[in-house]
C-alpha cells in the first residue's frame, strides 16, 4: 500500500482544526453547535476550484398534454387515458371536496373514499424542463460534451466538478417555485419508473453537498426538510393496516393539478415499495441532516420550531418504545434500508443500527427539555450507553475475536455467558479466516440468537466511525481492514457496499433467487460510487486521507466518462451496473462532498461527532465455563 505523506502534511492543520472544533459537542445543545464555529481553510491549503452554476431565470413552463393525465392515488405510476368532459368535472368536483388541505397533498397509501378518486394532473410547472435536464452538458475547461462519451482522460477534476454541480442543478425539484429535493436519477435512456421521485436517504448526499458548497446552498436542505416534516403528519394506510405516527416517507414526488392549478404531492410510505416495507432509516436520515443544517448555518430556529422538535419526537418514539426485545438493537426487517431488497439482513443490521446511534446523538444535541423533551432525553442517554456497550462488544470482529468464537463454548447458561448468543463455531464461513488480517477488524453486519452474519457492510461502518459509535481504536482498526483488503473492498470503482457477494444455493435461499441481485451485482457485492464520500469522511476523522485520495482517484478515472452510473459490478467493479441507472443525483452527489472535503477538511465537522467521554463502559465478565 502507498501513502501520500506531503498530501497528509499538508492537511494536518486543517484535520488538527476538525479534532478541538468537535470538542465542543460536550457541552449544553445550544452552547455545543454556537461553540463550533466553521473553520475557514488555512491559507496554505490547496486552493478550491472556482465552480459556477448558471440559473435559469424564468420558471419552467408546463407541459403541452394532447391527452389528460389520469392519476390513481393508489397507484406509483401515472396512465394516459381519454376521458370525457363530464368525467373531467365529476373527478375535479370529488377531488375538491377529498383532498382539500394547505399543499394540496394527495397520499398514495391512503384508503376509503378519498383513495378512489381521481385527479387529473400533469406533471407540474415547477419541476424542471426535461428537454434542459437531457441538454449535453459542455465543460467550461475544455468544450467537450461531459458525462458522456465525449469525456476523455485528458479532463482534470475541475472540469469534472463542474459538471457535476451543473448536473445536480439540473436534478433539482421544485414546489411552488421552491427547491425541495433531488430527482434520484435523470437517465434518458431508461423508463422512470420511482427514479423520478426524491428519496430522503437519496437527497441526504446531495443536501450536504449544497451545504458544503462555497458558499452554502441551504435553503432546498430547509424546504426539504419542512417538507418531508409535513409528510410525516400525514395518515399512513397500507392495505388495512395503519403505520405508526412518526414513519417518515421513503420518497415523494411533485405533481401539478390542472383543475385546482397548483401543485400538489404524493408520498411513499413503502404502500408502492418492492417487498412493501416502510423505511425504517429515513427518519435517521432526517435527524442528521437536520443536525448539520444547523452546523452549517447557525439557523437554530430551524431545530427548535415546535412542529421540528414534535417530528423528532414521534421518530424516536417509534424506536424507544417497550416491547419483549432484550436487546438495545433495533429490530428491523429485510428491505428497510438503503439494500431495499431481501438480502438476509433482517433482525439487527448494522447500517441501522449505526444510523441509530447516530440519530440518538444529534438528537441529544437539539431536542429541548419542555414539552417532555427532558424525559425523552433521558432515555436516550440510557439507550446510547447500553447500544454502544452491545455494537463494540458484540459486533466486533477481529483477528482475536475470531479466533475467540471460532474456539466458543455453546450451551452456556447464566448470566456469565461468554457465548451469549450460542453462536455454533461451525456456522463461521471459510472465506471468513482468508479475510481477516492480523492488522484490521470490523463491525459485522448481524447478530442474533445461533446467528452472526460476518459479511463486510461498509455503510454501517463508516457510520459507526462518523458517529463515534466506534472507539479510537476500533475506527483505526476498520481503517487498517481497508487497506489491507483494498483489491477486495475498493478493486476497480470503489467501493463495496458488501463483501462478499452470496453466491449459489446461499444466493437462492437469502435473496429468493433475486435476479437484480446476482453476485457481485447491485446490492449483492457491488461497487457503489455514492459510498465515496463517507469512506473520504472516516478516512479524515481517522488521520487517514491518503486512502481517500487514492479512492477519489479511481472515481475520477471513469465516473464521469460512464455516465455517473448507480452501481458497478463484478468482483473488483470493473464494468457499469447491468441495470444501473445513469446520471445517478447521489453518484455525483458524492464526488462532490468527497472533493469538498478532501480540499478542505474542516467541513467534517457537520458530519462527524466526536467520542462522548460520559458513555459508561460497564467491565465484561468471563465464563466460568470457558477456557483458552
Amino acid at each position: 500500500m502507498h501513502s501520500d505523506s506531503r498530501s497528509f502534511s499538508a492537511m494536518a492543520p486543517a484535520i488538527a482544526t476538525v479534532v478541538s472544533g468537535e470538542n465542543a459537542e460536550q457541552r449544553t445543545s445550544s452552547e455545543k453547535l454556537h461553540s463550533s464555529p466553521k473553520t475557514k481553510p488555512n491559507s496554505t491549503d490547496t486552493p478550491r476550484p472556482t465552480i459556477t452554476v448558471e440559473e435559469n431565470d424564468s420558471t419552467p413552463t408546463e407541459y403541452t398534454a394532447q391527452k389528460l393525465l389520469l392519476f390513481d392515488p393508489r397507484s406509483n405510476s401515472s396512465q394516459k387515458l381519454l376521458i370525457s368532459p363530464k368525467q373531467q368535472c365529476a373527478a375535479a368536483e370529488e377531488a375538491e371536496k377529498e383532498t382539500d388541505n394547505c399543499d394540496g397533498a394527495v397520499s398514495s397509501s391512503g384508503s376509503g373514499k378519498a383513495a378512489m378518486v381521481l385527479l387529473v394532473m400533469k406533471p407540474s410547472p415547477s419541476a424542471a424542463n426535461m428537454d434542459q435536464i437531457f441538454d449535453p452538458i459542455v465543460s467550461p475547461v475544455s468544450g467537450r460534451v461531459q458525462g458522456g462519451h465525449g469525456a476523455s482522460s485528458s479532463d482534470n477534476s475541475t472540469s469534472m466538478m463542474e459538471e457535476a454541480w451543473e448536473r445536480l442543478k439540473k436534478s433539482f425539484v421544485y414546489f411552488k417555485g421552491r427547491p425541495v429535493g433531488t430527482l434520484a436519477a435523470l437517465d434518458p435512456s431508461a423508463e422512470a419508473l420511482n427514479y423520478n421521485q426524491v428519496f430522503v436517504r437519496d437527497f441526504f448526499p446531495a443536501g450536504l453537498a449544497c451545504l458544503m458548497k462555497s458558499p452554502p446552498e441551504p435553503d432546498i436542505v430547509k424546504n426539504f426538510l419542512l417538507k418531508t416534516l409535513h409528510l410525516q403528519g400525514w395518515e399512513k394506510r397500507i392495505d388495512n393496516f395503519t403505520l405508526g405516527e412518526g414513519v417518515m416517507p421513503a420518497s415523494f414526488k411533485v405533481l401539478y393539478d390542472t383543475h385546482r392549478k397548483k401543485d400538489t404531492l404524493i408520498a411513499d410510505f413503502g404502500g408502492s415499495a418492492i417487498g412493501r416495507v416502510a423505511p425504517v432509516d429515513s427518519g435517521f436520515w432526517w435527524i442528521i441532516l437536520l443536525r448539520s443544517y444547523t452546523k452549517c448555518t447557525r439557523d437554530f430556529s430551524l431545530s427548535e420550531r415546535p412542529d421540528v422538535q414534535r417530528g423528532m419526537k414521534l421518530i424516536l418514539s417509534l424506536c424507544l418504545s417497550d416491547g419483549f426485545d432484550t436487546f438495545p438493537t433495533l429490530l428491523c426487517a429485510d428491505g428497510c434500508s438503503m439494500i431495499d431488497r431481501r438480502m438476509g439482513i433482517y433482525g439487527y443490521p448494522i447500517e441501522i443500527q449505526s444510523l441509530f446511534f447516530f440519530a440518538l446523538r444529534c438528537a441529544q444535541l437539539m431536542l429541548k427539555p419542555e414539552g417532555g423533551g427532558k424525559e425523552l432525553i433521558e432515555r436516550i442517554d440510557k439507550r446510547i450507553t447500553a447500544l454502544s456497550y452491545h455494537i463494540q462488544h458484540y459486533y466486533w470482529l477481529d483477528f482475536t475475536q475470531l479466533n475467540n468464537i471460532y474456539r466458543y463454548r455453546t450451551e452456556e447458561y447464566s448470566h456469565t455467558a461468554v457465548n451469549k448468543f450460542n453462536v455454533i463455531p461451525d456456522s463461521i464461513p471459510d472465506w471468513v479466516f482468508d479475510f481477516m488480517p492480523l492488522r484490521g477488524g470490523y463491525f459485522i453486519g448481524n447478530v442474533s440468537p445461533a446467528r452472526m452474519d460476518f459479511r463486510w457492510f461498509l455503510i454501517g461502518n463508516c457510520i459507526a466511525i462518523l458517529s463515534s459509535l466506534a472507539t479510537p481504536s476500533q475506527a483505526t482498526a476498520i481503517m487498517d481492514l481497508i487497506e489491507e483488503r483494498w483489491e477486495e473492498l475498493i478493486g476497480k470503482m470503489p467501493l463495496k457496499i458488501s463483501y462478499p457477494a452470496l453466491e449459489e444455493h446461499h444466493w437462492r435461499i437469502v435473496t429468493g433467487c433475486d435476479p437484480k441481485n446476482t453476485r457481485w451485482s447491485y446490492h449483492n457485492g457491488g461497487s457503489w460510487p455514492v459510498l465515496l464520500w463517507l469512506l473520504t469522511a472516516a478516512c479524515i476523522k481517522t488521520g487517514r486521507p491518503q486512502i481517500a485520495k487514492r479512492a477519489i482517484e479511481l472515481v475520477e478515472q471513469r465516473l464521469a466518462k460512464d455516465g455517473w452510473p448507480e452501481y458497478y459490478d463484478g468482483k473488483t467493479g470493473r464494468y457499469v451496473g447491468k441495470q444501473a441507472r445513469k446520471y445517478q443525483t447521489w453518484s455525483i452527489a458524492g464526488y462532490l462532498i468527497a472533493k469538498i472535503m478532501i480540499e478542505n477538511p474542516s467541513n467534517l465537522l457537520m458530519i462527524s461527532l466526536e467520542e462522548d467521554k460520559k458513555i459508561a463502559k460497564p467491565r465484561l465478565t468471563r465464563s466460568v465455563s470457558w477456557s483458552c
